[in-house]
């Protein structure tokens, strides 16, 4: 293989222009094929690069399919002990592997510097956005437009993409114009390649120049593979029929183009931009098989500290399986905050869902080889991961493949459900009550309960919310973060504008605490960091820091984190991890190097604030459900079973109040300081004395002399109102008799 890529490096090099690579043999028959999973028996439908087929052009049924069909059984949770899973035949056919992977187009890896057109009607309309899935503004006429449209209307206009080296081109990727005004869309194009931009050579179906087929609505990813792979720097896309309006069609398309970059002759191997990690993860996309199988080979790596349990299951049954880290799993121990990670709530949006299988990975080896810092994480953190919330939705976006599925396949559950809408509207409850109420100190500002008819069993609610919200009922998280894609930002709540407008700034009471939790994210987020970058879409987020405030960006009612501000003690946050929500499995090394600090630093932020236990003076017993107030902060919270809680602080000095039911208040100063280290606030409550005299006296106990005073007092203070209030009666009765004789 060596010989022949030298060989061809030479030709190039002596002939300038390019070399036309086969991986035929000479009777024709492919000998090049996609990687093959082991184990499974697949079966050739067509040959991917047969030499003088009639047509060009690849439809997606065209692929090697596995074969077989599996019964699939779940290994048992702990807690369920050996009952098995609901039995279910799957399809287990993967999606399409292709034998090199995307540019970059969709993932920004290709720059705006590397695309040209032959022509373009604006800038927002500009070679730069003809890229794979990218999505318009809503305005028309927006400068970040939904695909790149050429000016005239001819076969003359083309997109064209610089590989910056030489590749092997294999196939072309071609959506539609993404807009809510237009309707744009290539049905068929030409293929040409260059060294240098001078010479083009067409893409050949046979002796004649190959006609490929493109898109029959605006949003469909359809791939076409060559005939021929084809070595060259340069590729242009050469629209030739299109979709026309009237005299208002235009062409417009978005591209992925597909190649293996070649290695430079002229480049050391240390100067070439390195894709792996120096992490040694399982970096690929895992069907609901794999990620249960990846997870229980952690749980057997590192079974001191990690558990897997199932929260609940999908709509077609599938299992909500979440691992437990921990030094102590499956307890939750006194003082220790609860954290968790949510991916996978979009099934498409899958980064999320990788990024936490590489985390449960990395803490497992990271912490059997000492590293201090994820010791010291796991030693005092009960670290929850739920990397999947909709697997439904992603087995549908996984057979489709990571370029194929589109911008929508997969977000939603198997009810059509979009989860991040599904959870119970707290916030118009909050407003409504405030909008109601004209004393303020009847209000309460944490702890809302769920409507009623939210709860019923014919409530539009998805099996997976439901699921999610037990979970979220039963264990004390304090922190968590909602990983998604498509974007890169961080938001915080709340999500829902007070008034329905599309958007509108509408901060919680806890605004610079949650400024500061996206801040952690964003700020050590490589991509996102990077001053140099370009906007994903159409909001360029680096105006704001990329962070911003969910309602400021769109109006989202019912999202699960204003559910978990109003109804738990957890403060979350929304993370866009990347452009592309489907990333290639190529990217995935360079998207947890990204991510990797980001991941960690924002769970060291749960011992961001104070924390304590809230106990009953005299027994020493903790108090459940006491309130904690901090002045000038108008959100309580509220101590777990066990009298402990968390107060998510930023650095200051404050004033906190505790209080319980049966119990006389009690508050103090407490300071927060830069550590990363809470500061420890204790409260011990004394009980109301008629309660403590009750409790007491309950029990046969003899009253301590504190409490036989304050009976004292009590029985003299009942005797002097019950005296006044008969002196009173007396004197009203004297009164009206002497008014009766005058």
């Amino acid at each position: 293989m060596a010989g022949i890529l030298l060989i061809a490096l030479l030709l190039v090099s002596h002939f300038g222009f390019f070399v036309f690579a086969s991986s035929g043999s000479a009777d024709g028959t492919s000998t090049g094929t996609p990687s093959l999973a082991s184990g499974v028996d697949f079966t050739p439908t067509e040959s991917l690069f047969s030499a003088g087929r009639p047509n060009a052009t690849v439809e997606l049924t065209t692929s090697y399919r596995k074969s077989t069909t599996t019964t699939v059984t779940a290994a048992p949770s702990e807690e369920e002990g050996p009952k098995p899973e609901k039995t279910q035949d799957e399809d287990e056919s993967g999606p399409l592997e292709l034998e090199c992977p995307p540019l970059g187009l969709e993932s920004l890896r290709v720059k705006d510097a590397q695309l040209r057109a032959s022509s373009f009607k604006r800038r927002g309309l500009g070679p730069h956005r003809g890229r794979l899935n990218i999505q318009s503004g809503i305005e028309d006429g927006d400068i970040y437009d939904g695909a790149w449209c050429a000016q005239h209307r001819d076969n003359k206009q083309w997109l064209q993409v610089d590989a910056q080296r030489l590749t092997r081109f294999i196939g072309v990727i071609l959506q539609g114009r993404n807009s809510i005004w237009s309707w744009d869309v290539v049905h068929t194009y030409k293929v040409q390649f260059s060294n240098d931009t001078l010479l083009w050579k067409p893409c050949m179906n046979g002796t004649e120049e190959a006609i490929l087929e493109g898109n029959q609505d605006a949003e469909t990813p359809v791939l076409a593979l060559f005939n021929t792979p084809t070595v060259a720097r340069y590729i242009r896309i050469n629209p030739q029929s299109w979709y026309q309006n009237g005299t208002q069609g235009d062409i417009c398309l978005r591209a992925e183009v597909l190649g293996c970059a070649l290695p430079d002759p002229n480049m050391y191997a240390w100067q070439m931009e390195s894709e792996e990690s120096k992490d040694k993860l399982d970096f690929r996309h895992h069907n609901y098989k794999e990620m249960r199988k990846l997870m229980k080979s952690v749980n057997e790596e590192c079974p001191n500290i990690t558990r897997t349990y199932s929260i609940g299951r999908s709509y077609t049954g599938l299992k909500l399986y979440v691992m437990e880290i921990s030094d102590n799993p499956g307890k939750h121990e006194l003082g220790e905050p609860e954290f968790r990670y949510v991916a996978g709530m979009h099934g498409n949006e899958v980064l999320g869902r990788e990024l936490l299988l590489n985390l449960m990975q990395y803490l497992c080896h990271e912490y059997k080889r000492g590293n201090q810092r994820v010791v010291r994480l796991v030693q005092e953190t009960r670290i929850h991961l739920l990397p999947s919330m909709n697997p439904d939705g992603y087995e549908m976006a996984f057979k489709k493949g990571s370029e194929l599925a589109g911008w929508a396949l997969g977000r939603y559950s198997y009810e059509g459900i979009d989860m991040n809408h599904n959870f119970a509207d707290l916030n118009s409850v909050m407003w409504n009550a405030i909008e109601l109420e004209t004393d303020r100190s009847k209000l309460i500002n944490h702890y809302f309960p769920i409507p009623e008819q939210y709860t019923s069993e014919e409530a539009f609610v998805a099996s997976e919310t439901r699921a999610v919200i037990d979970w979220m009922q039963n264990v004390p998280f304090v922190l968590g973060a909602n990983l998604h894609g498509g974007e890169l930002v961080v938001t915080y709540p709340y999500d829902m504008t007070r008034d329905w407008a599309p958007r509108e700034h509408t901060p919680t009471a806890d605004e610079s605490f949650f400024r500061w939790l996206a801040t952690a994210y964003a700020s050590t987020n490589q991509v996102m960091s990077n001053p140099d970058r370009r906007p994903c879409h159409n909001k360029d987020f680096l105006r704001y820091n990329n962070i911003i405030n969910g309602a400021d960006w769109h109006n989202v009612p019912g999202s699960m984190n204003d559910f978990s501000y109003l109804h738990t003690n957890c403060f979350e946050v929304t993370v866009e991890l990347s452009c592309d929500k489907f990333p290639h499995a190529s990217e995935l090394p360079v998207e947890w190097e990204n991510n990797r600090e980001s991941l960690l630093v924002y769970m060291e932020q749960v011992h961001r604030g104070i924390k304590g236990v809230i106990r009953d003076k005299d027994t020493g017993t903790g108090i459940a459900d006491a309130i904690i107030k901090v002045e000038d902060i108008d959100h309580h919270i509220r101590s777990v079973a066990d009298g402990d809680y968390w107060r998510l602080l930023n650095p200051g000095e404050y004033h906190v109040m505790a209080s319980a039911e049966g119990y006389l208040p009690s508050s103090r100063t407490c300071r927060v300081m830069y550590d990363h280290y809470p500061t420890i606030c204790d409260f011990h409550l004394i009980k109301v004395p008629k309660q403590r005299i009750k409790d007491i006296l309950a029990k046969g106990g003899k009253l301590p002399k504190d409490l036989q005073l304050r009976l004292r007092q009590l029985r003299l203070r009942k005797l002097r109102v019950t005296t006044k209030a008969i002196n009173q009666r007396r004197a009203a009765a004297a009164a009206a008799r002497r008014a009766k004789r005058v």
